[in-house]
């Protein structure tokens, strides 16, 4: 393809750029992830939840993985900031039930104190002081986190004017320090780095735009030189490729 024919399908995978709930299936057959993870965070949840608890599960998305759990939907709670998916998951979780409210993870949790049994967090945003109000005593914090490095590999390679880590102490060990400190017992965790290839440029545009808050200021316009250097990789090996970076933990309130 020419320069020309490059940009323009580059700019209609940007302006096609926009998700509901956690739908990547736009780019599903473009790009693979390495997501067998060493743990499987459903079956960690699995093992602290009962269907005679109460569970809260912070920054939802559209309740996908949520709805996955079939955790008794009387007994089930869940926030969701991000607009979007906020009707989403007022048309989708609340007629089931499911006490659903509107919030951030940084912001302080609609719920009374000793409120829930398990509360989970899947790549979302918590505050180890509102997660120490809202549980009940030995209640359980169960989370799996995108860390710091994530996909950074391929954000260097579009924006290598981005120098500093967005989220520099998003590591494992940061995390558990902070929550330990917070009046909390750490039952179990693990850390790892896979890889993530993708095929084809469209698709690496479309997820760039989606995933903003790592390839910040990213557009096709402007980084387009990096996007062509991005496709002689392609021509040359078959894939660009970067790395996720995963962690997981379950912490007790004292």
């Amino acid at each position: 393809m020419t320069r020309e024919e490059l940009y323009q399908e580059w700019k209609k995978e940007e302006e096609m750029a926009h998700i509901k709930g956690w739908d990547f299936s736009h780019i599903s057959d473009r790009y693979a992830e390495e997501d067998d993870l060493p743990w499987d965070f459903s079956h960690v949840i699995k093992k602290y939840l009962t269907d005679d608890l109460s569970l809260l599960d912070m920054e939802t998305g559209g309740g996908e993985f949520l709805l996955s759990l079939k955790h008794p939907y009387h007994k089930t709670a869940a926030i969701e900031g991000y607009p979007p998916n906020v009707d989403y998951c007022k048309e989708v979780l609340l007629p089931l039930g499911i006490d659903f409210k509107e919030a951030d993870g940084t912001d302080p949790l609609p719920f009374k104190d000793d409120s829930f049994d398990v509360i989970t967090n899947r790549h979302g945003d918590y505050r180890p002081t509102e997660l120490k109000r809202v549980l009940k005593q030995d209640g359980y914090f169960i989370t799996q986190q995108v860390g710091a490095k994530n996909d950074r590999e391929l954000v260097e390679l579009l924006l290598p004017e981005l120098k500093d880590l967005p989220y520099s102490n998003h590591f494992l060990k940061f995390r558990e320090k902070e929550l330990i400190a917070n009046g909390f017992d750490i039952l179990e965790s693990g850390e790892v780095y896979q890889p993530i290839r993708f095929f084809d440029i469209g698709a690496l545009v479309w997820f760039a735009r989606i995933i903003e808050w790592e390839f910040v200021g990213f557009s096709v316009d402007k980084h387009f030189d990096h996007l062509l250097k991005a496709q002689e990789m392609i021509d040359r090996d078959g894939f660009v490729e970067g790395r996720i970076h995963r962690f997981y933990l379950v912490a007790k309130k004292k």
